[in-house]
């Protein structure tokens, strides 16, 4: 049972450090290719700590709509777009909106430091449950329909995203 645990917790470790390093790829990338790659790498270490922690499904649906579906949906509106000016670029990394980002990510660090030091932290039970097809249509119309809506909802926002920037990068351009 010891050796259950110290598994247990370097697989949280281990997904946290594959979302941190996620983030950092997406953050520091010069390229927005690369950027989505991070974006990719993050959404899947999400992916690993909800199997983890015990729900398979909304993994699997982590892993297909937002891994799949939204970044491919970004590098496609990345690639049929049109390409940054350098004088954007020096725009974007100014001194005001490189203090307002470090501004922003304090306070979602320390937000989530309080809420990791308020909460009271219980031990996952292990499920052994029914993944039969029947048991899966069930649930995603009963227990789990606003979760899986919600991540169409997210899908087609970025559908139309990558709709609207192909469409600029065509108008710039012209034909």
């Amino acid at each position: 049972m010891i050796v259950y645990r110290y598994v247990a917790e370097a697989l949280f470790f281990f997904f946290t450090a594959l979302i941190f390093l996620g983030g950092f790829v997406a953050i520091r990338s010069r390229y927005l290719m690369n950027a989505v790659l991070g974006l990719a790498l993050a959404l899947s270490g999400i992916a690993g700590l909800y199997f983890h922690l015990g729900s398979p499904f909304l993994a699997l649906m982590q892993i297909l709509i937002s891994v799949g579906a939204v970044c491919v949906i970004i590098a496609f509106g990345i690639m049929v777009g049109p390409r940054p000016k350098p004088e954007a670029e020096r725009r974007i990394a100014g001194r005001r909106n490189i203090f307002l980002a470090v501004s922003a990510c304090s306070a979602g660090f320390m937000l989530l430091i309080a809420v990791i030091v308020t909460a009271t932290w219980t031990p996952a039970a292990i499920r052994t449950g029914d993944f039969s097809v029947k048991h899966l249509g069930e649930n995603l119309l009963n227990q789990f329909c606003l979760a899986f809506e919600l991540i169409s909802v997210v899908l087609l926002a970025a559908i139309v995203g990558a709709l609207i920037i192909a469409r600029i990068g065509r108008e710039e351009t012209g034909p």
